[in-house]
C-alpha cells in the first residue's frame, strides 16, 4: 500500500518578474502566473488527487484556487507551508543583497542552518512544514486510494522534501531550484520490516508515523511560460 504526494510551486509573482526576493511578503501572480496555474491544472487532471493544502500566502492560494477549481477539489490554507522567511532580504534584488553582504548568498544556499538577518534557515522551514505532511498521513483516510497536492514556495517545498526524505542537512542543496507551477512527487510506503516478511505493507496506526518516502520526480511539468522568474 502507497500515498502519493503533490508538491507544485505557484505561478509567476510580480516580484519573480522583477527579479526581487519575496519570502513572507504576500505578492501577487502576473498574468503569466495565472496562465502557468491553469496550464499546470490540466497536467494534474487524471492524477487522483483528492485534497489540496496551500500556503496561506496568495500566489500559492491563488494557484491553488485555479488548480482546485479545475479539479473539483476545496483548497485547505495552512500558515506552516509559507516560504522562508528571508528577513533583511525580503523585497531586495540578488545584486542588492551582494553588494550589501559580499558573499552571503553563497553561505545560505549552501549551508541550510544558516538565515539571512532577521530571517530563518531552510532546517526551520523543514521543521515547522513536516507537520503538515505528519497530520494527513494520520488522519486523512481517503489517501490511501487517492493523491494529495501541497501548492507552496520553491524553498519550502525543497526543504520539505529533503527533510521527508531523511537527507543529510549537508544534502539540502542537492537539489535544483524549483520552477514556477513545476513540481517534486514522493510516495510513501510503510516502512519494511524484515520480521514480518509474510506480512502485507500496509499502513496502520501504529506504522503510519514510520513512513518511507521515496523521491518519483523532480521539476516535473510543461514548458514555463516566462520563465521560472527568481528561486523566492
Amino acid at each position: 500500500m502507497s500515498r502519493r504526494l503533490f508538491l507544485i510551486r505557484h505561478g509567476q509573482t510580480t516580484y519573480n518578474a522583477a527579479g526581487r526576493m519575496q519570502g513572507h511578503l504576500d505578492t501577487d501572480l502576473t498574468e503569466t502566473g495565472y496562465a502557468q496555474a491553469r496550464d499546470a491544472a490540466e497536467l494534474m487532471v487524471g492524477k487522483g488527487i483528492s485534497k489540496i493544502v496551500a500556503s496561506t500566502l496568495t500566489r500559492a492560494a491563488e494557484t491553488a484556487r485555479v488548480i482546485g477549481e479545475k479539479l473539483g477539489v476545496d483548497v485547505e490554507l495552512d500558515d506552516r507551508l509559507r516560504e522562508t522567511h528571508l528577513g533583511e532580504w525580503q523585497g531586495m534584488s540578488s545584486a542588492e543583497v551582494d553588494e550589501a553582504s559580499p558573499g552571503a548568498r553563497a553561505i545560505w544556499r549552501h549551508d541550510p542552518t544558516w538565515a539571512p538577518p532577521q530571517g530563518e534557515s531552510r532546517v526551520a522551514v523543514a521543521r515547522r512544514a513536516r507537520p503538515v505532511i505528519d497530520e494527513l498521513m494520520a488522519s486523512f483516510d481517503e489517501w490511501e486510494d487517492s493523491a494529495v497536492l501541497v501548492v507552496a514556495h520553491g524553498g519550502a517545498i525543497s526543504a520539505l522534501v529533503c527533510h521527508l526524505l531523511g537527507l543529510e542537512e549537508q544534502q539540502y542543496g542537492t537539489l535544483s531550484g524549483l520552477k514556477n507551477t513545476h513540481w517534486a512527487q514522493l510516495t510513501a510506503r510503510p516502512r519494511f520490516n524484515a520480521e514480518e516478511l509474510l506480512a502485507p505493507l500496509r499502513f496502520a496506526p501504529e506504522n503510519v508515523a514510520e513512513a518511507s518516502w521515496y523521491l518519483d520526480g523532480w521539476n516535473m511539468g510543461a514548458h514555463v511560460v516566462g520563465g521560472a522568474g527568481a528561486d523566492q
